[in-house]
């Protein structure tokens, strides 16, 4: 299924959404720290072929959306962000689904405007003291010692990414060298590189800290990827007890990235979750609505 593609303003800059399919639940997918909407190639065609809309958004500032110098990449900020891309999309609800760090965005548009988000999906979501999660520290210790190359600009993004992605996945054949590559071109060169230490330095704990998630109305999904080396299998139990109306999910085999590694499992996931689609929705800025 071929997706239709948008520029989305956001303030600062667009963001890049593609969307699959017409009708039914509008469905949010964001990815997390190093991917892109990529990662959801294979989940969004099925949702949109159940019925429902799908729309795969880059993060501000990561992928192919805007980098406007000086703008914040914060977590705070990409739920503004979304927010506004959302009412560019005439959306008045969706159910958000969140990877890594696209999960602490859904999670804080949900805990502080709940009115936004009918449903809430949060995979292999960093949080508490765990936020940065690991493979933000593992960015942060080859930066360290590779300090002198990186402000050259002779070290590429790949040897500060390549062990993230690898370690996102459970076996090395979810993240073979074409796939690798594929996430790293958004990075490619001196700028990408100085791009992507500044994506992991906006990562802020406190932006997660100050929710109470007693605020989260919506029902919420917390899925956790057994082989997920990143965030301890403690965060997602957590997560699923305080969120006063969540559930917890366990995947087996599978590491954070559950959209590469099993699509179609997560996409029946999903739609048990969402339900099924309805030919007409209030999640609509200006849809006719029947009492």
């Amino acid at each position: 299924m071929q997706a239709d593609v948008l520029r989305v303003p956001v303030g600062p800059g667009a963001v890049h959404v593609e969307r699959y399919g017409h009708g039914g639940t509008p469905i949010i997918l964001l990815h997390g720290f190093g991917t892109c909407t990529f990662l959801w190639r294979n989940v969004a065609p099925v949702l949109a072929e159940a019925g429902h809309t799908a729309y795969a958004l880059d993060l501000f500032g990561h992928g192919e959306s805007d980098r406007t110098p000086d703008a914040d990449f914060g977590i705070a900020a990409q739920a503004e962000y979304l927010d506004a891309a959302m009412t560019a999309l005439r959306l008045a609800r969706a159910t958000v689904v969140g990877v890594d760090l696209g999960g602490d965005v859904a999670l804080r548009l949900a805990a502080t405007r709940p009115d936004r988000v009918a449903r809430l999906v949060l995979i292999n979501v960093p949080a508490f003291d765990e936020l940065p999660a690991r493979d933000i520290a593992v960015l942060q210790r080859s930066t360290a010692r590779f300090a002198f190359k990186v402000t050259r600009g002779v070290l590429g993004a790949a040897a500060l990414l390549q062990a993230v992605l690898e370690g996102s996945v459970a076996t090395p054949e979810h993240m073979p060298t074409r796939l690798l590559a594929r996430y790293l071109a958004p990075f490619a060169g001196r700028d990408g590189v100085n791009h992507l230490l500044t994506l992991g330095a906006a990562i802020r704990r406190s932006e997660i800290e100050d929710l109470d998630l007693t605020d989260v109305r919506a029902p919420t999904l917390v899925v956790r990827g057994d082989h997920d080396e990143w965030v301890s299998r403690d965060i997602a139990s957590r997560l699923a007890t305080e969120i006063p109306k969540a559930t917890l999910s366990r995947v087996a085999g599978v590491a954070r990235l559950i959209p590469e590694e099993s699509p179609d499992y997560l996409a029946e996931l999903l739609l048990d979750f969402v339900g099924e689609a309805s030919t007409a929705s209030d999640d609509r800025f200006g849809a006719s609505t029947t009492k």
